[in-house]
């Protein structure tokens, strides 16, 4: 089914403009990226809204007028039913739409400030059919790399699969920020938690996981939450984990973001906090000399952002380390007959283009991630435990927009600039969050000629995220394939409201004339009074919901029965496995946890070689 018809409706396209024609094009290779389902879904869609034109007018929307095509669009609108179908469709529409325009108007060129530092990268396709090492590490984000580094340097033989690619800083820069969405993120960024309501879940998948696509915030695990994990929990490592962000920090070289490329989107954000008497400040960041591009979660095009290829992994591989790219590992080899029980002896791995082998070694890192370390170990005869893939937290977050008179240009400055901590004790983080040019279309309200003009004048907002501390409610299934279902726990859906409420007062404080809510039945409100009034009959499952930090499906702590992993990170029922990565998190962190992942890894890794 052809695109156009779609694409004129919903940004009002009447052909005056030349970016607009392109659009459908963009749009395409946008559903290219997506998996099959997702792909399959957003095309009925569409076709569902021509059929709608088609028995309302007795054409196509190609075949509509600008004013044709808007009488349907407002005969939808005033059909509840119908309204979730344009929200569905509105997403990827925006972000084509938004990616055409910035090319037509010219963005500026970047270049990397300095050139990234070697790393020993060979394609699986290279990789022999059998080889034999000390150290197998699944995975080379936040908490492989981090592993990776520290057998390494202990005098390991340590080979890190990572089923993604290498990309380099100066890659980054020769290609759209929406072109590198695609090719960064795993299912081209559409991953979903199934639940009441869907959650948008993207992760990362290249060497250096998803620290490459992250904002490169970083929090330090707040003391309440090392102190629940070891004392409720019985996560023997959080009780020594302060030395081992101490390292994290030093190794990632973070410090406080300058007031100089905060850029406006964040300077409001501290003007709000002030004026409400907030508690607010620039965020610490892994990004010495940021030049405030905002491209953090596409690759940052500078190379200022001290993401794990750029400085965990050049370590690893100084000391040895060697790493495997599109490798994807089957499954984990298990000697079943050694004496004191099974034992890890490797793992088998298969090659993008087809064909397998094997990486003989006594001692495997678990580190593919929240979401696909319980299949792993499931297709490894190791996924027994009752409770793994069980324990899924993942931070739900929101975003809310102020319109204010003179331009903010949000895309302009840090991505991920200022942390408000004034709720942070009732489980709310409130953080200044822009996009990239040409993605910052998601919460804008309307469609046709509405949704054109808020698309055109969107460089007057302002934009806030929220994400909140939640309770486990979700499990990662499956085997061969990854299915995650996620509900959200009555408490936090209060708190998800409560965070709106939160921004949008924040945002009139800031001096905002309108703040968008994205709510598609209440989205504008000019006045806090008008917003609370908005608000009071809303409910969670109305909001535009997003997660970005899944922890805790393969679990560390001291009861057997109730933790796949013990309370060093040692993978129960199996000798020579552990967990390495957000997985083995018992509880949500309740920060940007880079740092809390970095840290664990430290402690297990190094628990493991003093033993």
């Amino acid at each position: 089914m052809s695109l156009h018809g779609l694409v004129a409706a919903l940004i009002a396209d009447d052909g005056s403009d030349g970016w607009a024609a392109r659009v459908p094009g963009r749009l395409e290779s946008i559903l290219d990226s997506m998996p099959r389902p997702a792909r399959a879904g957003l095309r009925t869609a569409a076709g569902a809204l021509d059929a709608y034109a088609l028995a309302r007018s007795g054409r196509r929307l190609t075949q509509l007028t600008v004013d044709e095509r808007e009488a349907v669009l407002g005969s939808i609108g005033k059909r509840p039913a119908l309204l979730s179908l344009l929200d569905v469709l509105k997403v990827p529409v925006l972000l084509a739409a938004g990616t055409e325009r910035m090319l037509w108007h010219g963005p500026g060129k970047l270049v990397p400030t300095r050139d990234d530092p070697p790393l020993d990268c060979t394609p699986a396709g290279a990789w022999p059919a059998r080889c034999t090492t000390d150290a197998v590490v699944i995975g080379s984000g936040a908490g492989g790399a981090t592993a990776a580094r520290s057998l390494a340097r202990a005098g390991l033989d340590v080979v890190v699969l990572e089923e993604g690619h290498h990309h380099s800083t100066a890659s980054f820069g020769r290609r759209t920020p929406l072109d590198r969405f695609a090719e960064l993120y795993r299912d081209g960024g559409a991953t979903v938690a199934v639940g009441k309501p869907p959650l948008l879940l993207p992760v990362g998948r290249a060497v250096g996981g998803t620290t490459v696509v992250n904002a490169g915030t970083c929090y330090r695990t707040p003391d309440h939450v090392l102190t629940r994990w070891t004392e409720e929990f019985g996560f023997a490592s959080a009780e020594y984990l302060g030395p081992y962000l101490d390292e994290a920090e030093r190794i990632l070289k973070v410090a406080t973001q300058p007031l100089d490329v905060l850029g406006k989107n964040g300077r409001l954000a501290l003007a709000g906090a002030k004026a409400l008497g907030w508690q607010a400040s620039p965020l610490r960041r892994n990004a010495p000399g940021c030049k405030g591009s905002c491209q953090c979660v596409v690759g940052c095009p500078t190379g200022a952002k001290q993401s794990v290829q750029l400085s965990v992994l050049p370590d690893a591989c100084y000391a040895g380390a060697r790493i495997v790219t599109g490798a994807k590992v089957h499954r984990i080899l298990i000697d079943p007959d050694r004496p004191g029980g099974p034992r890890a002896a490797g793992v088998l791995v298969r090659r993008q283009g087809g064909g397998e082998f094997e990486i003989l070694a006594p001692l495997v890192v678990v580190a593919a991630g929240t979401l696909q370390s319980p299949p792993l170990l499931r297709r490894s005869g190791l996924g027994g435990h009752p409770r793994l893939g069980h324990n899924l937290s993942v931070h739900p977050a929101t975003s809310v927009a102020g319109r204010f008179a003179e331009p903010v240009t949000a895309w302009e400055g840090v991505l991920q600039s200022v942390g408000v901590e004034e709720l942070h004790d009732h489980g709310l983080l409130i953080e200044a969050t822009a996009t990239p040019p040409g993605m910052g279309s998601f919460i804008l309200p309307g469609v046709g000629a509405e949704l054109r003009r808020e698309l055109e004048a969107s460089d007057h907002l302002a934009t806030l995220g929220a994400m909140i501390a939640d309770r486990p409610s979700g499990r990662v299934l499956g085997r061969d394939r990854t299915l995650i279902r996620y509900n959200l726990d009555s408490r936090d859906a209060g708190r998800m409201v409560r965070a709106v409420h939160a921004m949008g007062r924040l945002l009139f404080a800031a001096g905002a004339d309108e703040v968008l809510t994205g709510i598609p039945a209440a989205p504008r409100a000019q006045s806090l009074a008008q917003m609370e009034g908005l608000l009071a009959g809303v409910t969670a499952r109305q909001l535009h919901l997003s997660a970005y930090h899944p922890t805790g499906t393969v679990a560390a702590g001291s009861l057997p029965e109730r933790f796949p992993a013990d309370p060093d990170g040692r993978l129960r029922g199996v000798h020579g496995v552990l967990i390495a990565d957000a997985s083995v998190l018992p509880g949500c962190p309740e920060v940007n946890p880079q740092l809390s992942i970095m840290a664990a890894a430290l402690a297990i890794t190094n628990a493991h070689l003093d033993r």
